[in-house]
Protein backbone atom coordinates (compact mmCIF):
# COMPACT_ATOMS: atom_id res chain seq x y z
CA UNK A 1 0.00 0.00 0.00
CA UNK A 2 1.43 3.39 -1.01
CA UNK A 3 1.26 6.57 1.04
CA UNK A 4 -1.13 8.05 -1.51
CA UNK A 5 -3.94 5.57 -0.82
CA UNK A 6 -3.30 4.92 2.88
CA UNK A 7 -6.42 4.84 5.11
CA UNK A 8 -7.30 8.04 6.93
CA UNK A 9 -5.89 8.46 10.41
CA UNK A 10 -2.84 6.25 9.86
CA UNK A 11 0.81 7.20 10.05
CA UNK A 12 1.11 6.55 6.31
CA UNK A 13 -1.72 8.95 5.60
CA UNK A 14 -0.10 11.69 7.71
CA UNK A 15 3.14 11.26 5.76
CA UNK A 16 1.38 12.41 2.58
CA UNK A 17 1.96 16.03 3.56
CA UNK A 18 5.48 17.37 2.79
CA UNK A 19 5.44 20.04 5.50
CA UNK A 20 4.62 17.47 8.18
CA UNK A 21 7.27 15.09 6.83
CA UNK A 22 9.91 17.78 7.26
CA UNK A 23 8.74 18.59 10.78
CA UNK A 24 8.75 14.88 11.66
CA UNK A 25 12.22 14.34 10.18
CA UNK A 26 13.63 17.09 12.36
CA UNK A 27 11.90 15.68 15.43
CA UNK A 28 13.19 12.17 14.74
CA UNK A 29 16.82 13.22 14.39
CA UNK A 30 16.62 15.47 17.44
CA UNK A 31 15.01 12.76 19.60
CA UNK A 32 17.79 10.29 18.80
CA UNK A 33 20.38 12.92 19.67
CA UNK A 34 18.68 13.78 22.96
CA UNK A 35 18.67 10.20 24.22
CA UNK A 36 22.21 9.66 22.95
CA UNK A 37 23.45 12.78 24.77
CA UNK A 38 21.64 11.92 28.01
CA UNK A 39 23.49 8.62 28.29
CA UNK A 40 26.86 10.23 27.55
CA UNK A 41 26.23 13.10 29.99
CA UNK A 42 25.34 10.87 32.94
CA UNK A 43 28.28 8.55 32.15
CA UNK A 44 30.68 11.52 32.05
CA UNK A 45 29.48 12.93 35.37
CA UNK A 46 29.63 9.54 37.07
CA UNK A 47 33.10 8.88 35.68
CA UNK A 48 34.39 12.15 37.11
CA UNK A 49 32.64 11.96 40.50
CA UNK A 50 31.94 8.24 41.09
CA UNK A 51 28.83 9.56 42.81
CA UNK A 52 25.30 8.23 42.17
CA UNK A 53 24.05 11.48 43.73
CA UNK A 54 25.70 13.61 41.04
CA UNK A 55 24.37 11.23 38.38
CA UNK A 56 20.88 11.71 39.80
CA UNK A 57 21.30 15.48 39.96
CA UNK A 58 22.36 15.50 36.31
CA UNK A 59 19.29 13.50 35.26
CA UNK A 60 17.02 15.76 37.32
CA UNK A 61 18.60 18.82 35.69
CA UNK A 62 17.21 17.64 32.35
CA UNK A 63 13.67 17.21 33.72
CA UNK A 64 13.02 19.94 36.29
CA UNK A 65 13.36 22.92 33.88
CA UNK A 66 10.66 21.46 31.62
CA UNK A 67 8.30 21.12 34.58
CA UNK A 68 9.09 24.61 35.88
CA UNK A 69 9.27 26.45 32.54
CA UNK A 70 6.72 24.50 30.50
CA UNK A 71 4.00 27.11 31.10
CA UNK A 72 6.38 29.86 29.94
CA UNK A 73 7.18 27.80 26.83
CA UNK A 74 3.45 27.60 26.09
CA UNK A 75 3.12 31.38 26.40
CA UNK A 76 5.98 31.89 23.93
CA UNK A 77 4.36 29.42 21.51
CA UNK A 78 1.16 31.49 21.60
CA UNK A 79 2.86 34.87 21.19
CA UNK A 80 5.35 34.40 18.35
CA UNK A 81 5.66 32.74 14.96
CA UNK A 82 6.07 29.08 15.86
CA UNK A 83 8.41 28.25 12.99
CA UNK A 84 10.86 30.88 14.19
CA UNK A 85 10.43 29.75 17.78
CA UNK A 86 11.31 26.13 16.94
CA UNK A 87 14.33 27.14 14.85
CA UNK A 88 15.55 29.43 17.65
CA UNK A 89 15.16 26.64 20.21
CA UNK A 90 17.27 24.33 18.04
CA UNK A 91 19.99 26.90 17.43
CA UNK A 92 20.33 27.78 21.11
CA UNK A 93 20.57 24.11 22.04
CA UNK A 94 23.11 23.56 19.26
CA UNK A 95 25.31 26.25 20.81
CA UNK A 96 24.92 24.78 24.30
CA UNK A 97 25.95 21.34 23.05
CA UNK A 98 29.09 22.95 21.64
CA UNK A 99 29.80 24.49 25.06
CA UNK A 100 29.20 21.10 26.68
CA UNK A 101 31.65 19.43 24.30
CA UNK A 102 34.29 22.04 25.14
CA UNK A 103 33.67 21.53 28.86
CA UNK A 104 34.10 17.78 28.41
CA UNK A 105 37.56 18.39 26.92
CA UNK A 106 38.63 20.26 30.08
CA UNK A 107 38.05 19.68 33.77
CA UNK A 108 35.68 22.42 35.01
CA UNK A 109 33.74 22.04 38.29
CA UNK A 110 31.34 19.13 37.86
CA UNK A 111 28.31 21.34 38.51
CA UNK A 112 28.91 22.91 35.07
CA UNK A 113 27.56 19.80 33.36
CA UNK A 114 24.09 19.66 34.98
CA UNK A 115 23.91 23.45 34.65
CA UNK A 116 24.43 23.28 30.87
CA UNK A 117 21.94 20.39 30.68
CA UNK A 118 19.37 22.49 32.56
CA UNK A 119 19.92 25.45 30.23
CA UNK A 120 19.47 23.20 27.18
CA UNK A 121 16.18 21.86 28.55
CA UNK A 122 15.01 25.38 29.36
CA UNK A 123 15.89 26.55 25.84
CA UNK A 124 13.71 23.77 24.41
CA UNK A 125 10.65 24.52 26.59
CA UNK A 126 8.71 26.32 23.79
CA UNK A 127 9.55 23.67 21.17
CA UNK A 128 7.04 20.91 21.97
CA UNK A 129 4.06 23.26 22.57
CA UNK A 130 4.88 24.89 19.20
CA UNK A 131 5.22 21.56 17.39
CA UNK A 132 1.97 20.24 18.87
CA UNK A 133 0.10 23.46 18.01
CA UNK A 134 1.40 23.38 14.42
CA UNK A 135 0.63 19.71 13.73
CA UNK A 136 -3.15 20.09 13.26
CA UNK A 137 -2.44 22.89 10.75
CA UNK A 138 -0.09 20.78 8.64
CA UNK A 139 -2.42 17.77 8.28
CA UNK A 140 -6.22 17.59 7.93
CA UNK A 141 -8.27 16.63 10.97
CA UNK A 142 -8.96 13.11 9.70
CA UNK A 143 -5.23 12.33 9.65
CA UNK A 144 -4.42 14.00 12.97
CA UNK A 145 -4.33 10.71 14.97
CA UNK A 146 -1.80 9.33 12.48
CA UNK A 147 0.33 12.47 12.75
CA UNK A 148 0.41 12.26 16.55
CA UNK A 149 1.15 8.54 16.34
CA UNK A 150 4.07 9.33 14.04
CA UNK A 151 5.43 11.85 16.53
CA UNK A 152 5.12 9.30 19.34
CA UNK A 153 6.81 6.69 17.13
CA UNK A 154 9.89 8.84 16.57
CA UNK A 155 10.11 9.35 20.35
CA UNK A 156 10.03 5.59 20.84
CA UNK A 157 12.62 5.17 18.13
CA UNK A 158 14.83 7.72 19.86
CA UNK A 159 14.57 5.82 23.16
CA UNK A 160 15.78 2.65 21.42
CA UNK A 161 18.34 3.99 18.94
CA UNK A 162 19.75 6.92 20.96
CA UNK A 163 21.13 4.98 23.96
CA UNK A 164 22.41 2.21 21.68
CA UNK A 165 24.35 4.71 19.57
CA UNK A 166 25.50 6.52 22.70
CA UNK A 167 26.87 3.25 24.08
CA UNK A 168 28.86 2.69 20.89
CA UNK A 169 30.33 6.20 21.08
CA UNK A 170 31.28 5.70 24.74
CA UNK A 171 33.13 2.55 23.73
CA UNK A 172 35.28 4.81 21.59
CA UNK A 173 36.43 6.44 24.79
CA UNK A 174 34.96 9.94 24.87
CA UNK A 175 31.52 11.54 25.35
CA UNK A 176 32.61 14.55 23.31
CA UNK A 177 31.55 12.79 20.10
CA UNK A 178 28.09 12.25 21.56
CA UNK A 179 27.73 15.94 22.44
CA UNK A 180 28.91 17.04 19.00
CA UNK A 181 26.57 14.58 17.30
CA UNK A 182 23.67 15.92 19.36
CA UNK A 183 24.64 19.44 18.24
CA UNK A 184 24.49 18.20 14.66
CA UNK A 185 21.00 16.79 15.22
CA UNK A 186 19.80 20.22 16.34
CA UNK A 187 21.29 21.72 13.18
CA UNK A 188 19.40 19.16 11.07
CA UNK A 189 16.18 19.83 12.99
CA UNK A 190 16.55 23.59 12.50
CA UNK A 191 17.17 23.16 8.78
CA UNK A 192 14.20 20.81 8.41
CA UNK A 193 11.86 23.24 10.16
CA UNK A 194 13.25 26.28 8.32
CA UNK A 195 12.72 24.47 5.01
CA UNK A 196 8.96 24.39 5.58
CA UNK A 197 7.48 27.34 3.67
CA UNK A 198 6.36 30.15 5.96
CA UNK A 199 2.57 30.23 6.18
CA UNK A 200 -0.30 31.03 8.50
CA UNK A 201 0.06 27.51 9.89
CA UNK A 202 2.86 28.84 12.08
CA UNK A 203 1.11 31.99 13.22
CA UNK A 204 -0.41 31.75 16.69
CA UNK A 205 -4.19 32.09 16.66
CA UNK A 206 -4.05 35.11 18.95
CA UNK A 207 -1.24 36.93 17.14
CA UNK A 208 -3.43 39.97 16.67
CA UNK A 209 -4.23 40.32 20.34
CA UNK A 210 -2.50 42.67 22.70
CA UNK A 211 -0.11 40.60 24.85
CA UNK A 212 -1.22 40.32 28.45
CA UNK A 213 1.09 39.78 31.40
CA UNK A 214 2.87 36.45 31.68
CA UNK A 215 0.80 35.29 34.65
CA UNK A 216 -2.39 36.32 32.90
CA UNK A 217 -1.43 34.31 29.83
CA UNK A 218 -0.76 31.23 31.96
CA UNK A 219 -4.09 31.76 33.75
CA UNK A 220 -5.83 31.88 30.35
CA UNK A 221 -4.31 28.50 29.49
CA UNK A 222 -5.56 27.03 32.76
CA UNK A 223 -9.01 28.51 32.12
CA UNK A 224 -9.10 26.90 28.67
CA UNK A 225 -8.43 23.51 30.22
CA UNK A 226 -11.04 24.04 32.94
CA UNK A 227 -13.59 24.93 30.28
CA UNK A 228 -13.23 21.39 28.91
CA UNK A 229 -13.66 19.00 31.87
CA UNK A 230 -13.30 16.01 29.56
CA UNK A 231 -9.90 17.30 28.48
CA UNK A 232 -8.85 17.58 32.12
CA UNK A 233 -9.83 13.96 32.69
CA UNK A 234 -7.82 12.85 29.68
CA UNK A 235 -4.82 14.86 30.84
CA UNK A 236 -5.33 13.13 34.17
CA UNK A 237 -5.10 9.76 32.43
CA UNK A 238 -1.83 10.80 30.82
CA UNK A 239 -0.46 11.95 34.19
CA UNK A 240 -1.42 8.61 35.75
CA UNK A 241 0.47 6.77 32.99
CA UNK A 242 3.50 8.98 33.64
CA UNK A 243 3.20 8.26 37.36
CA UNK A 244 3.26 4.52 36.60
CA UNK A 245 6.30 4.95 34.35
CA UNK A 246 8.13 6.84 37.09
CA UNK A 247 7.37 4.04 39.55
CA UNK A 248 8.52 1.47 36.99
CA UNK A 249 11.99 3.07 36.91
CA UNK A 250 12.41 1.77 40.48
CA UNK A 251 10.05 -1.21 40.73
CA UNK A 252 11.29 -3.00 37.63
CA UNK A 253 14.69 -3.45 39.27
CA UNK A 254 12.94 -5.72 41.79
CA UNK A 255 11.03 -7.49 39.03
CA UNK A 256 14.21 -8.11 37.04
CA UNK A 257 15.86 -9.83 40.00
CA UNK A 258 12.80 -11.88 40.99
CA UNK A 259 12.10 -12.97 37.39
CA UNK A 260 15.63 -14.34 37.09
CA UNK A 261 16.81 -11.67 34.65
CA UNK A 262 19.47 -10.16 36.88
CA UNK A 263 20.33 -6.47 36.97
CA UNK A 264 21.02 -6.38 33.22
CA UNK A 265 17.45 -7.58 32.74
CA UNK A 266 16.28 -4.16 33.95
CA UNK A 267 17.27 -2.88 30.52
CA UNK A 268 15.36 -5.70 28.83
CA UNK A 269 12.18 -4.72 30.68
CA UNK A 270 12.46 -1.11 29.53
CA UNK A 271 13.24 -2.27 26.01
CA UNK A 272 9.94 -4.15 26.26
CA UNK A 273 8.19 -0.93 27.25
CA UNK A 274 9.77 0.85 24.29
CA UNK A 275 8.77 -1.91 21.87
CA UNK A 276 5.24 -1.84 23.27
CA UNK A 277 5.13 1.90 22.70
CA UNK A 278 6.03 1.41 19.04
CA UNK A 279 3.28 -1.20 18.73
CA UNK A 280 0.87 1.25 20.36
CA UNK A 281 1.59 3.86 17.69
CA UNK A 282 0.70 1.28 15.03
CA UNK A 283 -2.61 0.61 16.79
CA UNK A 284 -3.45 4.29 17.27
CA UNK A 285 -5.16 4.74 13.90
CA UNK A 286 -7.42 1.75 14.53
CA UNK A 287 -8.23 3.08 17.97
CA UNK A 288 -9.14 6.45 16.44
CA UNK A 289 -11.60 4.75 14.08
CA UNK A 290 -13.26 2.76 16.86
CA UNK A 291 -16.92 3.79 17.33
CA UNK A 292 -16.49 3.54 21.11
CA UNK A 293 -13.44 5.69 21.99
CA UNK A 294 -14.37 5.72 25.66
CA UNK A 295 -13.98 1.95 25.75
CA UNK A 296 -10.61 2.27 24.02
CA UNK A 297 -9.42 4.72 26.67
CA UNK A 298 -10.53 2.42 29.48
CA UNK A 299 -8.86 -0.56 27.78
CA UNK A 300 -5.63 1.43 27.40
CA UNK A 301 -5.61 2.30 31.10
CA UNK A 302 -6.28 -1.36 31.93
CA UNK A 303 -3.32 -2.29 29.72
CA UNK A 304 -1.15 -0.03 31.86
CA UNK A 305 -2.45 -1.20 35.23
CA UNK A 306 -3.28 -4.90 34.97
CA UNK A 307 0.22 -6.05 33.89
CA UNK A 308 1.66 -4.32 36.96
CA UNK A 309 -0.78 -6.30 39.11
CA UNK A 310 0.43 -9.42 37.31
CA UNK A 311 4.04 -8.49 38.02
CA UNK A 312 3.04 -8.09 41.68
CA UNK A 313 1.92 -11.71 41.62
CA UNK A 314 5.21 -12.71 39.97
CA UNK A 315 7.03 -10.87 42.75
CA UNK A 316 4.98 -12.56 45.48
CA UNK A 317 5.15 -16.06 44.00
CA UNK A 318 8.83 -15.91 43.13
CA UNK A 319 8.07 -17.15 39.63
CA UNK A 320 11.07 -17.13 37.28
CA UNK A 321 9.27 -16.25 34.05
CA UNK A 322 11.47 -13.65 32.37
CA UNK A 323 9.54 -13.74 29.10
CA UNK A 324 6.29 -13.10 30.97
CA UNK A 325 7.83 -10.15 32.81
CA UNK A 326 9.14 -8.58 29.59
CA UNK A 327 5.81 -9.15 27.82
CA UNK A 328 3.89 -7.60 30.73
CA UNK A 329 6.16 -4.55 30.64
CA UNK A 330 5.58 -4.31 26.89
CA UNK A 331 1.79 -4.28 27.35
CA UNK A 332 2.11 -1.28 29.68
CA UNK A 333 4.00 0.50 26.90
CA UNK A 334 1.14 -0.16 24.46
CA UNK A 335 -1.47 1.24 26.84
CA UNK A 336 0.55 4.29 27.85
CA UNK A 337 1.28 5.40 24.29
CA UNK A 338 -2.38 4.99 23.30
CA UNK A 339 -3.43 7.22 26.20
CA UNK A 340 -0.79 9.78 25.19
CA UNK A 341 -1.89 9.88 21.54
CA UNK A 342 -5.60 10.05 22.40
CA UNK A 343 -4.99 12.86 24.87
CA UNK A 344 -2.86 14.89 22.47
CA UNK A 345 -5.31 14.49 19.59
CA UNK A 346 -8.26 15.45 21.75
CA UNK A 347 -6.53 18.56 23.09
CA UNK A 348 -5.67 19.66 19.55
CA UNK A 349 -9.26 19.20 18.42
CA UNK A 350 -11.04 20.75 21.36
CA UNK A 351 -8.95 23.66 22.62
CA UNK A 352 -9.15 27.08 20.89
CA UNK A 353 -6.09 27.57 18.63
CA UNK A 354 -5.31 30.98 20.11
CA UNK A 355 -4.77 29.52 23.60
CA UNK A 356 -3.57 26.01 22.73
CA UNK A 357 0.12 26.64 23.42
CA UNK A 358 -0.57 27.97 26.91
CA UNK A 359 -2.90 25.08 27.78
CA UNK A 360 -0.45 22.52 26.39
CA UNK A 361 2.33 24.27 28.28
CA UNK A 362 0.50 23.31 31.47
CA UNK A 363 -0.54 19.78 30.48
CA UNK A 364 2.92 18.63 29.30
CA UNK A 365 4.85 19.66 32.45
CA UNK A 366 2.14 18.06 34.59
CA UNK A 367 2.70 14.79 32.74
CA UNK A 368 6.49 15.03 33.14
CA UNK A 369 6.06 15.85 36.83
CA UNK A 370 4.13 12.59 37.13
CA UNK A 371 7.31 10.71 36.18
CA UNK A 372 9.32 12.48 38.87
CA UNK A 373 6.59 11.95 41.47
CA UNK A 374 6.33 8.25 40.61
CA UNK A 375 10.08 7.72 40.90
CA UNK A 376 10.03 9.35 44.36
CA UNK A 377 6.89 7.52 45.53
CA UNK A 378 8.12 4.04 44.60
CA UNK A 379 10.86 3.78 47.27
CA UNK A 380 8.39 5.02 49.90
CA UNK A 381 5.82 2.42 48.87
CA UNK A 382 8.46 -0.31 48.92
CA UNK A 383 9.42 0.62 52.49
CA UNK A 384 5.76 0.70 53.58
CA UNK A 385 4.23 -2.16 51.57
CA UNK A 386 7.15 -4.23 50.32
CA UNK A 387 7.94 -4.91 46.68
CA UNK A 388 4.73 -6.83 46.01
CA UNK A 389 2.53 -4.21 47.66
CA UNK A 390 4.26 -1.42 45.74
CA UNK A 391 3.67 -3.19 42.42
CA UNK A 392 0.00 -3.72 43.32
CA UNK A 393 -0.36 -0.05 44.28
CA UNK A 394 1.24 0.94 40.98
CA UNK A 395 -1.17 -1.18 38.95
CA UNK A 396 -4.13 -0.03 41.05
CA UNK A 397 -3.36 3.62 40.22
CA UNK A 398 -4.04 3.10 36.50
CA UNK A 399 -6.88 0.60 36.80
CA UNK A 400 -8.51 2.67 39.53
CA UNK A 401 -8.43 5.82 37.41
CA UNK A 402 -9.94 3.85 34.54
CA UNK A 403 -12.76 2.68 36.81
CA UNK A 404 -13.28 6.28 37.91
CA UNK A 405 -13.69 7.33 34.26
CA UNK A 406 -16.14 4.47 33.76
CA UNK A 407 -18.58 6.04 36.23
CA UNK A 408 -21.24 7.96 34.22
CA UNK A 409 -21.02 11.72 34.73
CA UNK A 410 -24.08 12.91 32.86
CA UNK A 411 -24.08 14.66 29.53
CA UNK A 412 -20.72 16.01 28.33
CA UNK A 413 -20.21 19.61 27.36
CA UNK A 414 -20.02 20.65 23.72
CA UNK A 415 -17.05 19.27 21.79
CA UNK A 416 -16.27 18.37 18.20
CA UNK A 417 -18.13 15.27 17.09
CA UNK A 418 -15.01 13.51 15.93
CA UNK A 419 -13.12 14.10 19.19
CA UNK A 420 -12.51 11.42 21.75
CA UNK A 421 -13.62 14.02 24.28
CA UNK A 422 -17.13 13.99 22.89
CA UNK A 423 -17.70 10.45 24.10
CA UNK A 424 -15.38 9.93 27.06
CA UNK A 425 -18.12 10.82 29.51
CA UNK A 426 -21.14 9.81 27.43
Amino acid sequence: MSIGNAPEGTIRAALRYPAFRRLLAGLAVSQIGDWLYNLALVALVYERTHSPLWAGITTAARVVPMVALGPLGGVIADRFDRRRVMVACDLIRLALMGVLALAALTRPPVMIFPLIAALATAAGAPFLPSASAVTPRLVPDADLPGANAARSAVTGLGIIVGPALGGVLLLLGTPVLAFMLNALTFAVSALATASIPASKAFRPGGCGRRPAGMLRDIADGAAALRAHPQAVRLVGADIVCSLVYGMQTVLLILVAHRAGLGLHGYGYLFAGIGAGGLLGTALASRAARCPHPRAVLLAALAAVGLPMLLLGWVQAAGVHWPVLAIAAAGVTGVGAILVEIMTETSLQRSLPPEVFGRAYGLALPASIAGIALGSLAAPVLISLLGGTGALVACGAAATGYGLLLAVPRGRPGPAPAESVLATVDA
